[in-house]
């Protein structure tokens, strides 16, 4: 089961409290204070791990705590440190804070987890309290106070994942997205004859020879109006959003060419009512299911289609191979051309 939402309680742990005491040994009645100070309480942070894909086990405990640090002690020593707590996220994992009964989705964003190299330290642990040898002054050598450890701090956030993806698939139902996904990677999505069969998103890697490869991301198929709710399609819209390049696969299946047309600007429409970014990514336009036509057939409809579009089609058949090769190069161009415009992007923003 895949889950990309959900929302936790994350707590740091307590700051032990300071300790009231005085040395005592032989020959020494009037020992002065050697109360140590509370231990720290443990902080809790969040890691991206490029092993977890899903948000499942971690919306199942809904409750995260740390450790909480040790009192101090006689003798000068000073409390146990309270255990970190470690909570390892999908990488593309959105968190933002929550605040008594606000939307979850409109809450403050405090990170982006990307990098699995970065820890991000979302609740800090609360100090321990100085124990009585702090307070030993001239006038007041034999001290009775301490401090409480403060408490640690708490917080509601929601985590939303977004799956990281070169290029994501996108079209109506049935338009063969998940049959390519499994014919050019080792995924292996619920494939049948019949709409709404992905009902989660998936991603493949596809090997390029080398060390050349792309990810690709399938979702469900989206139907008029996914971006206002409806069908499956907007609540999986999020996991292309941070692809660099669109594959619009339409189906040839019926052989009604003005059908194609209208279901192809129809997609585009709920890409655009969801994202002008989203709808604004480079795209290939692909020809799906070929192998159900004959070749002349296929020329035909492949060169009416990209008239009545003004744009380069290209066809395939995840069934029988035809075309995939030429498809994988053309979407590694163009998303290696997406990482040169994003990188002149970031050096003019810098400059």
């Amino acid at each position: 089961m895949f889950l990309d939402e959900t929302s936790i309680s994350v707590r740091s742990g307590k700051g032990g409290d300071g300790c009231v005491s005085f040395r005592r040994e032989k020959y020494v009645p009037k020992g002065g204070p050697n109360g140590g100070s509370g231990g720290n309480g443990g902080n809790v942070y969040l890691q991206a791990d490029p092993n977890i894909t899903t948000l499942l086990d971690i919306g199942r405990r809904h409750h995260y705590i740390a450790e909480n640090g040790q009192p101090g002690q006689g003798s000068n020593k000073t409390g146990r440190t309270g255990k970190d707590l470690l909570v390892k996220l999908p990488i593309g994992t959105l968190v933002r804070e929550v605040v008594d009964d606000q939307d979850p989705r409109e809450g403050k964003e405090l990170v982006d987890l990307i990098d699995p190299e970065l820890m991000f330290r979302v609740v800090g642990g609360g100090k321990g309290g100085r124990g009585n040898k702090s307070f030993a002054s001239s006038v007041n050598q034999i001290p009775r106070e301490v401090e409480k450890g403060l408490p640690g701090g708490e917080k509601l956030i929601h985590l939303e994942l977004k799956l990281m993806a070169d290029v994501g698939l996108v079209g109506l139902p049935n338009a063969g997205k998940s049959t390519l996904l499994s014919r050019i990677s080792a995924a292996r999505p619920k494939i049948a004859a019949y709409p709404f069969t992905t009902k989660e998103p998936h991603l493949g890697i596809a090997e390029l020879g080398g060390y050349a490869r792309l990810v690709f991301a399938d979702i469900p198929g989206l139907i008029e109006g996914a971006h206002e709710g409806h069908g499956l399609g907007i609540e999986f819209l999020r996991h292309i959003e941070r692809t660099r390049v669109l594959l619009h696969l339409v189906s040839c299946e019926f052989e009604d060419s003005e059908q194609v047309v209208r279901d192809f600007h129809l997609i585009e429409r709920e890409l655009s009512g969801y994202s002008e970014e989203l709808a604004g990514k480079p795209r290939i336009v692909v020809l799906s299911k070929i192998d159900m036509l004959g070749p002349e057939e296929v020329a035909d409809f492949q060169d009416d289609l990209s008239t009545r579009l003004g744009k380069e089609v290209l066809s395939i058949s995840a069934v029988t191979g035809a075309g995939l090769e030429k498809l994988l190069g053309a979407s590694n161009v163009l998303v290696n051309e997406a990482l040169a415009a994003a990188a002149r992007e970031e050096e003019q923003e810098c400059s």
